[in-house]
């Protein structure tokens, strides 16, 4: 036998093994802890029409992000990661932002694992749906959705808590 031919019948091998595995799904609730003010702000403005002094509710305003992530709406709560990204402001009225972060698990189950999260968010809807577009660790070849609810907003300070329940398929 050839090499040719043995290549040819090991990757017709591996591409029918590969498409009969069924992915898994996971279903995973997290929350993310948003603040853009205070001694433990975690999003900071990085650009926008009025340069730093820009706010996040101005269109063009860009956030660089580093978010603590729980397992619960407390703070208290275990940490399992962070969220380390950006936002920018995408909405001429100034009511949406565009995100793309990385939910990084440090601890628990996930541990090493990322999630890719991009999409939309729309204030003033109840639930904002995203797009899972990639991962690594735990999540390599996932696919997936969530959606995104505020469980805490503080606009005065402006200090939120996320909430994010999340559905993916992966091997």
């Amino acid at each position: 036998m050839s090499f040719f031919s043995l290549l040819t019948v090991s990757l017709l091998f591996l591409g029918y093994i590969f498409h009969k595995l069924q992915p898994k799904q996971t279903n995973i609730v997290l929350y993310v802890h948003d603040y853009l003010k205070g001694q433990d702000a975690s999003a900071i403005t990085v650009a926008g029409k009025e340069g730093p002094a820009s706010s996040v509710f101005h269109f063009g305003t860009m956030l660089a992000v580093d978010d603590i992530v729980t397992e619960g709406p407390d703070l208290g709560s275990k940490r399992i990661g962070r969220a380390q990204g950006w936002y920018i402001n995408s909405q001429i009225d100034g009511k949406a932002l565009y995100m793309v972060f990385s939910v990084m698990f440090t601890e628990g189950e996930f541990k090493g694992s990322t999630l890719e999260i991009q999409g939309s968010d729309v204030f003033s809807m109840k639930e904002r749906e995203f797009g899972i577009v990639s991962g690594t660790g735990y999540f390599r070849f996932v696919k997936g959705y969530g959606i995104m609810e505020t469980e805490y907003m503080d606009l005065a300070n402006l200090r939120a808590v996320l909430k994010l329940n999340i559905t993916v398929k992966h091997y």
